[in-house]
């Protein structure tokens, strides 16, 4: 018994490959990465392992690992990574917003891995302002450097989306983090600060699991450094993370334009859970870089305090793609400089154009249990040639500078809902056909402004509304095509004036019993 336990303790301790004797430093004195290199390589030999880094500081280049391999940061330990550009040489292949390219190698990179994790206690820093200030310093018509020169070389036949500016520049920071046709990937436990671009990105992996991370970018000097991006993936987890970033704390995409359509890449089935998100643009977003389709996502039980936005959901024309089957649940939101919720199909401006593969939709998208001190409540604008379709909101309490704005929608709901605005409607809705409100409250209702503001919709319904003393105007309807709007079992014995109806309204308003209007 004791000869089989000390087996197994030897076969536990060699699997563990500790920097430090493979020629690394951890008093940060000597570039580390050749020396990561050979205990990954021992590793791999090995059939796999536990790349180990103890208590010290590293300073390293790009790290790729390879199939069975985990990164173990200890805690007390810290890797620091080079802001020495040509550390980060050769290019590899990489995804940039949504384009497939060769670029610099991520500081963390995997390519056609598996069963791979960077795990621990300790931090990792990408030390990103000189990356920040070579692209926020860069003007057109300045003297192209060394790495746009090979940028240009190695990505003459890539696939452009729509604009493409970014990739004409030819100077792509790279990823902190980015995975690409991995599976079963782990990041666990450990702090991240200071990421050159995107921070956790994994490209067309399958089960990605990132739990228990805190990620922190500073804010006001860090752009475009999101938190994770797990884009094109299948089965994504992502838990337990504290963030504060740059730019999105969280974003879900699926490639841009032409490229991403081509590649056809889904992002689904992702569940976010129990995360908060502080500084940042974005909560939890998903495109506008969706062309390969978003669905069956589930955001729940997160904080968000302080970001733009909460939930934000963009695209544009040109994009293609579907976003549906989204749940978004149990949410307090505090501070949001914005709006709590953005559905946007007009994240860019353009004129209309017929329905192609070019036009994104939204639809089956649902939001429920949350509650907001924001400044906008919602703001939903879909296309003329494409509405938002089927979107749902329930058990919401928000107490708002503006309320929910509504625009080129279809088969719109409120169940109990409650918006409390500073200035001008609870709800605001135009260009709508099918809506149902039921229950809706506001205790700040002003004078000049109805509770529920309709213009241009058609079949709707409204029903379970007890307005509160001090109701100037409950309803007011607008637009020679409203019509067919239908009330019922409501108690307006509060509202001075329950419906107001605009003389272009020829259809007028139906009434069911149950309601007191006079």
């Amino acid at each position: 018994m004791v000869c089989c336990f000390a087996m197994v303790l030897n076969v536990n301790a060699q699997s563990y490959y500790n920097v430090l004797k493979y020629g690394a430093k951890n008093d940060s004195s000597k570039l580390a990465t050749i020396a990561i290199k050979k205990a990954i390589d021992a590793a791999s030999k090995a059939g796999g392992g536990t790349v180990y880094f103890p208590a010290g500081k590293y300073l390293t280049g790009a790290i790729h690992l390879k199939s069975n391999i985990t990164i173990f940061i200890d805690a007390g330990a810290e890797l620091h990574f080079s802001d020495n550009f040509d550390d980060y040489l050769p290019m590899v292949k990489s995804r940039y917003e949504g384009v497939d390219v060769t670029s610099f190698s991520p500081l963390f990179y995997a390519y056609e891995a598996d069963n791979i994790a960077i795990k621990g206690r300790g931090i990792i820093d990408g030390h990103g302002k000189k990356w920040w200030d070579f692209v926020e310093g860069y003007k057109e018509g300045q003297p192209r450097s060394k790495w746009q020169h090979q940028f240009d070389t190695l990505n003459k036949d890539i696939l452009m989306p729509d604009e493409p500016k970014q990739m004409k520049r030819g100077f792509l920071r790279p990823p902190f983090i980015q995975t690409m046709y991995c599976k079963n990937v782990l990041i666990e436990g450990i702090t991240i600060r200071n990421s050159p671009f995107w921070t956790v990105n994994p490209e067309f992996c399958e089960n990605v699991t990132v739990h228990a991370v805190t990620i922190n970018n500073p804010g006001s000097f860090a752009p475009n450094t999101d938190g994770i991006n797990p884009e094109s993936c299948k089965n994504v987890h992502i838990s337990d993370c504290h963030i504060s970033v740059g730019d999105d704390c969280i974003t879900i995409k699926s490639g841009k334009d032409a490229p991403g359509r081509k590649m056809a890449a889904p992002a689904e089935n992702y569940t976010i859970t129990n995360c908060t998100m502080l500084s940042g643009h974005g909560g939890v977003v998903i495109g506008s870089e969706m062309s390969g389709d978003v669905r069956k996502i589930t955001i729940s039980n997160c904080v968000f305090d302080g970001t733009d936005r909460g939930i934000r959901i963009k695209s544009a024309r040109g994009r293609g793609g579907v976003v549906e089957e989204i749940r978004v649940d149990n949410i307090i939101m505090k501070n949001i400089g914005q709006q709590a919720i953005v559905l946007d199909l007009q994240y860019a401006k353009s004129i209309v154009e017929p329905v192609s593969e070019r036009t994104p939709r939204f639809r089956n998208i649902h939001f429920s249990n949350i509650t907001g001190q924001v400044n906008q409540a919602a703001y939903l604008n879909g296309l003329e040639e494409m509405p938002i379709e089927n979107i749902s909101f329930n058990d919401i309490n928000m107490d708002a500078k503006t309320g929910f704005d509504i625009h080129n929608s279809s088969r719109i709901e409120f169940h109990n809902v409650q918006v409390n605005t500073e200035i001008g409607p609870s709800v605001k809705v135009e260009n709508v056909n099918m809506l149902t409100v039921n229950g809706l409250k506001s205790y700040s209702p002003h004078k000049n402004s109805a509770v529920i503001d309709l213009k241009n919709v058609t079949d709707a319904f409204i029903y379970n509304s007890f307005p509160v003393a001090g109701t100037e105007i409950y309803l007011k309807i607008i637009g020679e095509k409203s019509k067919n709007i239908t009330l019922g079992n409501n108690n307006f014995s509060h509202a001075k004036t329950p419906v107001l109806t605009a003389r272009e309204v020829t259809e007028g308003v139906r009434v069911i019993s149950g309601d007191s209007i006079k």
